[in-house]
């Protein structure tokens, strides 16, 4: 089946802030060069009909993880729960719930073959959602390192101070953004349908739902990004407070505007279309809507499906960022990230990266 061409902004061709990456690697060569820690947003009740679980895999998803856990467990995928999706190719640490009622605790160590090692067990009273996340902790061995690595460090800097474009991350969009492809058709009236032609089911549907919304995203911040003003409050903007989700208008922007955003104390942030007025006002309002107008149908399917209108902070401030040479070819980063964000939208500001998996 040939693919149409996207219209869109695929991610690899969306603007720099910091310009062009300075150097050339390779990730995920092994697992190990690819490792992340879950941070969650609180801690294991103590008692409960759940156990809450600390796993540490190495080279599955987060679903087939979970589907492994409930199979030992003895019960439905549907009683394992998780707070976030972590890659595959890599060593990550997370936080899963198993429903066990009266169930006795397996021998969890059973999953050692699986890649699958349970560091921690405690009694929980209910089932982990989707989303109860503070971040995610990185270390990633960058290999075979070629060009300006001695002008990494001033990069570094300079993103530390920054941030980066908090642009959605390729994985959202499916391989070939086949996602996209998918809700576009969707929006066009025809069935949703999988990889194999088939009707899709909810969770599909929602993911195809969630990538169009991403990409409008992205189409704004790119813009903004190009225009220059994607760290800067424009009269009508929605601003958030940093670290929190609360946000406000900002109809007219005065010298006390420009200072807390200046101090990183209030956010510019970027629509997530859905039902509903805008949040934004003037200025603002009407460039969101320039960007998206080619994507009105799109945002009618948005609407339809029941999204409301929200808002995401443009720019992503990595925490901890921290820069390592591991070998003459080799670089280590390490860095901290709110839920919700990309490491590759970090990546791309500093180095050109092949993905071996």
């Amino acid at each position: 089946m040939s693919v149409p061409v996207p219209w869109w902004r695929p991610f690899d061709t969306l603007p720099y802030a910091h310009s062009e990456p300075l150097i050339r690697c390779r990730l995920r060569s092994q697992p190990e060069d690819f490792v992340v820690d879950e941070i969650l947003a609180f801690g294991p009740d103590g008692d409960g009909e759940h156990r809450m679980l600390r796993v540490r895999k190495t080279n599955c998803n987060t679903d087939w993880a979970a589907r492994r856990l409930a199979a030992l467990a003895g019960v439905p995928h549907k009683m394992v729960g998780y707070a976030g999706l972590k890659d595959r190719r890599a060593v990550t640490t997370q936080w899963f719930s198993v429903h066990l009622g009266a169930r006795p605790e397996p021998d969890w160590s059973l999953l050692a073959t699986d890649g699958i090692e349970v560091l921690e067990s405690h009694a929980h009273k209910r089932k982990l959602r989707r989303g109860v996340l503070a971040g995610n902790r990185f270390d990633l061995l960058l290999r075979d390192v070629e060009g300006d690595v001695d002008a990494l460090a001033a990069r570094v800097v300079a993103i530390a101070s920054l941030g980066v474009p908090n642009y959605y991350g390729p994985q959202r969009f499916g391989r070939e953004q086949n996602n996209l492809h998918r809700a576009a058709a969707m929006f066009r009236g025809a069935p949703a349908a999988d990889d194999r032609g088939r009707r899709a089911d909810r969770h599909l549907r929602g993911l195809y739902l969630s990538a169009a919304r991403s990409q409008l995203f992205n189409e704004v911040l790119a813009a903004r990004v190009e225009r220059g003003d994607w760290h800067s409050a424009l009269p009508g903007e929605r601003l958030q407070l940093r670290g929190s989700h609360s946000h406000f208008l900002a109809e007219t922007i005065d010298e006390r505007i420009r200072e807390r955003v200046a101090s990183g104390d209030t956010q510019p942030t970027g629509p997530l279309f859905g039902a509903g007025e805008p949040l934004t006002a003037g200025e603002v309002a009407r460039l969101e809507a320039q960007i998206a107008a080619p994507f009105a149908q799109w945002q009618q399917g948005l609407a339809a499906a029941g999204l409301k209108q929200e808002r995401r902070p443009l720019a992503l401030y990595p925490e901890d960022l921290r820069l390592s040479r591991a070998a003459e070819d080799q670089v280590r980063l390490q860095f901290s990230l709110p839920v919700g964000s990309y490491a590759t939208a970090l990546l791309r500001e500093l180095a050109a990266v092949w993905m071996d998996g």
